[in-house]
């Protein structure tokens, strides 16, 4: 049950993130800072969730979340924090998918669908570090982690 809870809350998450770079009102910052933190929220409620049967994983995932919320709650609400990170944002959030993928194939080996769902953390991290380095449309790259979100959901709801 607990499994399914978390997948439908990655689900609703990703899509949360993939609508609000369409409403075009909100700041590039504050839709990076809303991604990270839609990220960060769905690491902590996993990590808490697996650290029964899995710890290193859940601890991974604990810590994750919490860096990437304390970090996203500063892109959110300070502006001159993202003046100053503006540079390295897109490569940061990129850099999170990459981790969050690394992490989801060590830390899911008896996930029939966890290699995957690493992997497209993987491929879809790298794409958003190009895509930012040229293109810099939050649209874009709100809809690359609100997709990575979707199907890690969609994954884990497969999975029983």
């Amino acid at each position: 049950m607990k499994n399914e809870i978390i997948s439908i809350i990655g689900i609703i998450l990703g899509l949360i993130i993939i609508a609000f770079p369409m409403l075009g009102v909100i700041g590039a910052g504050a839709i990076v800072g809303l991604s990270i933190l839609l990220m960060g929220i769905y690491f902590l409620v996993v990590g808490i969730n697996v650290i029964d049967y899995n710890k290193s994983g859940g601890i991974l995932n604990t810590i994750l979340g919490i860096i990437m919320i304390i970090l996203s709650l500063g892109l959110i609400f300070s502006p001159d924090l993202f003046a100053f990170l503006a540079a390295i944002t897109i490569y940061l959030a990129g850099i999170f998918l990459i981790i969050a993928g690394v992490m989801t194939l060590v830390t899911s080996r008896q996930s029939q669908y966890g290699f995957w769902v690493g992997i497209i953390g993987i491929v879809l991290g790298v794409i958003y570090i190009i895509i930012g380095s040229y293109i810099n449309d939050p649209f874009i790259l709100g809809c690359l982690i609100g997709i990575w979100l979707v199907v890690s959901g969609i994954f884990n709801l497969l999975d029983r």
